[in-house]
This record gives C-alpha cells, sequence and structure tokens, in this order.
C-alpha cells in the first residue's frame, strides 16, 4: 500500500437517503412550476453560461450545488417538458423513467452483453420485442435501443450498405425527400458515403415523397453504372408530420430490390392508435426502421430505437469478435447487444421504457396518442376559421403547419409578417412555437406530442395566434 485507504467516495445510507431526498424535493418543486412557467427562457449571455476548465480540488455542500442548478442552470432552457411547448418536435420526459435510470445507474448493470446480466438483458430485449410487435415485425427481427433517432438512423444505413453494397461500396445511391430529416444525410456521411450520394427527391402537394422522380432518378442511375440501394422514407416528417405513401415505396423497393429503410423517429408509435395504423400502412414492410420513444412515448431524451426486419443482418453487420470477450450467444432468444449495436460500453436503457409500460399498460400510450392526433385536428379547425389564414400543410399526424396572408402583402414582406406573427405568440410566454419553410415561404407549425399538453392549452395557442394576427392586421 502506498497511502490509506480511500472511502470518500462510499456514501452511507444516511446520506444516500439525504441526497436523494434533496433531489425529490428540488424536482417535485421544478414539476410544480412547469403549467406556468415560460415556455421559453433562455439568455445566452447569463452568468451562469460559463465553461469551467479544471475540476475543483474540494467539495460543495449538495444544497448549495441544487441551488445553482435549480435557480440559474435548468431556467435557462427551452421549457421543453411544459404543456405549452408545442416546437420542434417536443419531448416530454415522464418522471417514471427519470425513477428507472436512477435504479438502473445505481444497481450499475452491464447489459450489452447477456451473460453478464441475463434477466436485464432479458428485460430489454422484451422492450424491443414489444417495439417489433407494434409495428408488425416477424419473430426473427431483432433491434436495439440508441441514444436517439440520429444513431438508429446511421446504424441502419449501414446495416443496409453491409447487406447491399460491395466492399468497395462508393457507387452506392441512396434516395429520400427533400422533406427527410436531416439526420440521414449526416448518417450517410458517417457511413462513408460522398454527399452526392444521396439523392433529394421532390415532394407532392402534402409533402410526401414523390413515386414518380423516385423511379425516374433510380433509372437514371443505373444507366449512369451508379449502384441504388437504399430508399428512406419518413413517417412523420419534422416540418409537417409528412408520412410518405409506405405500401407504393415497399413495392417499387420489392421490385428494384433495394433496401427500404422507414425514419419513424416521430411519427412511428402512433402505429398504437387505429387512424396511426391506417396513415402508417406498409412500416411493417420496410427492412429496418427508426423510432423515438423520447418522441412518442414520452420518455426522456436519449432513448431511440433501430428494428431490422431479418435480426441476422444487424449481426452481419456489428459483429467483432474479441479474445477478452466471453462467449457470444447464437440465438434469437439471447442477444448480445454489442453484436447487433455499434456501442460496446454503455447505459442500461431498457428499464426506462420497461417501467412505465408495465405500471401502466400499452393502452395508456394509445389514448395519450389518440388524444395528441385529436387535440391537432381541433386546432387546423379553429385556424382555418382565422380570417387571411391558409392551413399550409394538413395534419396528417400531430403537427399542422399555416401561415397568414393577407391581402397585399407578398414575398418577403409576408414572410416577415409571419416572422413577426410567430415572435409576438411567443412573447405571450403560454406557448412556443416555431417556424419552417415550405415551398420557399416561411410558415408557422404546431406540434403536439407533449404528454402533458391537453385542450385548454391548445386552445391557448390558438387564442394567442388569433390576438397576436388581430394586432399585426390592425394598422394595416
Amino acid at each position: 500500500m502506498s497511502g490509506p485507504e480511500s472511502h470518500q467516495l462510499e456514501l452511507s445510507p444516511d446520506e444516500i437517503r439525504s441526497l436523494v431526498d434533496e433531489a425529490t424535493h428540488r424536482i417535485l418543486d421544478h414539476l410544480a412550476t412547469l403549467p406556468g412557467v415560460p415556455t421559453r427562457q433562455v439568455d445566452l449571455d447569463h452568468p451562469s453560461v460559463r465553461v469551467e476548465t479544471a475540476p475543483p480540488e474540494n467539495g460543495t455542500p449538495v444544497p448549495e450545488l441544487f441551488d445553482h442548478l435549480f435557480e440559474d442552470l435548468v431556467p435557462n432552457s427551452f421549457a421543453n417538458p411544459s404543456a405549452g411547448f408545442m416546437a420542434f418536435i417536443p419531448g416530454g420526459g415522464i418522471l417514471h423513467s427519470a425513477v428507472a435510470d436512477l435504479v438502473a445507474n445505481a444497481v450499475n448493470r452491464y447489459v450489452t452483453v447477456w451473460a453478464a446480466a441475463p434477466g436485464l438483458a432479458a428485460l430489454e430485449l422484451s422492450v424491443v420485442r414489444w417495439f417489433c410487435h407494434l409495428v408488425g415485425y416477424p419473430d426473427d427481427a431483432s433491434g436495439f435501443l440508441s441514444t436517439g433517432g440520429s444513431l438508429a438512423n446511421f446504424s441502419g444505413i449501414f446495416t443496409a450498405r453491409r447487406e447491399r453494397l460491395p466492399e468497395d461500396f462508393l457507387g452506392g445511391r441512396i434516395y429520400c425527400a427533400d422533406q427527410v430529416h436531416h439526420s440521414i444525410h449526416r448518417a450517410a456521411t458517417l457511413a462513408g458515403f460522398p454527399r452526392a450520394a444521396v439523392r433529394s427527391i421532390g415532394v407532392d402537394s402534402e409533402f410526401r415523397l414523390r413515386l414518380d422522380e423516385l423511379e425516374a432518378a433510380i433509372a437514371t442511375d443505373r444507366a449512369n453504372d451508379a449502384t441504388p440501394f437504399l430508399v428512406v422514407a419518413s413517417a412523420g416528417t419534422t416540418n409537417t408530420g409528412a408520412v410518405d405513401d409506405l405500401e407504393a415505396i415497399a413495392d417499387l423497393c420489392e421490385r428494384e430490390k433495394l433496401w427500404f429503410h422507414v425514419d419513424a423517429t416521430y411519427g412511428g408509435f402512433f402505429v398504437l392508435t387505429e387512424r396511426g395504423r391506417r396513415r402508417l400502412r406498409g412500416l411493417g414492410r420496410a427492412d429496418s426502421l427508426s423510432l423515438d420513444p423520447h418522441k412518442g412515448l414520452f420518455l426522456p431524451y436519449g432513448t431511440g430505437c433501430l428494428l431490422v426486419r431479418n435480426g441476422a443482418a444487424l449481426t452481419r453487420a456489428h459483429e467483432i469478435h474479441a479474445d477478452y470477450m466471453p462467449p457470444m450467444q447464437h440465438s434469437n432468444e439471447r442477444v448480445d447487444f454489442c453484436n447487433i449495436s455499434p456501442e460496446l460500453s454503455r447505459d442500461f436503457r431498457g428499464l426506462r421504457v420497461w417501467l412505465p409500460v408495465k405500471m401502466h399498460g400499452i393502452d395508456a400510450f394509445r389514448q395519450a396518442l389518440d388524444e395528441k392526433l385529436d387535440l391537432t385536428l381541433w386546432a387546423a379547425e379553429e385556424l382555418r376559421a382565422v380570417e387571411h389564414l391558409r392551413i399550409v400543410a394538413e395534419p396528417q399526424l400531430s403537427v399542422v403547419a399555416f401561415r397568414l396572408e393577407p391581402p397585399g402583402v407578398e414575398g418577403e414582406a409576408l414572410d416577415r409578417l409571419n416572422r413577426d406573427l410567430i415572435e409576438r405568440v411567443n412573447q405571450r410566454q403560454r406557448v412556443f412555437l416555431t417556424g419552417t419553410v415550405l415551398d420557399g415561404r416561411f410558415a408557422l407549425r404546431i406540434c403536439v406530442v407533449t404528454f402533458r399538453t391537453h385542450r385548454d392549452r391548445v386552445a391557448m395557442a390558438v387564442e394567442d395566434v388569433r390576438e397576436a394576427i388581430a394586432e399585426l392586421l390592425s394598422p394595416l
């Protein structure tokens, strides 16, 4: 021994209880503020926005640390868990999963190798199988939980590359709509493809991928000795919630012998509902698809998923051997996640899905998603009745896009008017909306996903839009 034993990091039971009690107290106080908290309260120049360059040598009392966290840092952020957050694609973060993460991190078990924690690995595999069942995948399908849709899309594209292209893969071509999430382009780059390998296809009046343009692009590439191998469809775009014609794309991919990947990170879990199943018809025909439980199941950020119809393809794409690893499993019922995903060391993600679903049953999530569909349709009808307001993108899931178009205002002036409109709505601090550009013009969007968002808050959004329009048009 070179010195005395160190036990400072080993908290006593009383110290643990005190720490958890302090955290619980602050969390409960924070959650109590969410109904009335401003939906956007960000100061980029706040004194607390600083980056420390060296760790402290000595400790700080826990209450002081939590004061700084909950009084300075947390408030200076988008309040995405609040009922009024209808921007981007919100993430609600149900508390059940926070408790699950406390348990998962406290027991700190390693689950990416089956032999290390077979019961917990089986729990996480059960979650994956639940998702396979929901989308209509067969028994030999497989998948893994990821940090989010970006990693899931990357691994899906990488798997498609390994399955459909030779080692010299640079002639491969990928096809997606110009409305696809930008993570697809990043994933293709990370998978080794030049940017020009991703073909951007136009969309129809409902912002869905055009099949005629897709077929033409495939034919042109084949004629030029390129190798079409992958089509990426969207099951709910960020801009408008558009769902591509999955059945028709699946038919085309079968004819052309192309891998079919669906980015269902936003919209995939609407398959739980009857309306969602109709809208997402063909989802189960995809070779692979990505999901984000931190969107459609209201979980905390950091919970994504990739599913692959033929589970063996995941193993062929990701499996690597090392002498220091224990024997790997070779059964569909016993999966080493390190051999079907990019990660070797990671957190135990399955519990944050398993606990809330086990507590409530999947029907509770189905009812919540049905409510979000209803709220979006209601908002669209209310907005449609506002003079000079046009619905630019009808709800396909839980997004509606719209813009103000008074007579005599066009071009850049009209865009400025709509940007002013969204700013006035957000200044009221009851809801927070974001915009996008559709057909070259700025539009506002309402996205209803947060589990805390109900009729009263959507009504506030519509009311604030109406009042802001009245203010803007009164001088005109």
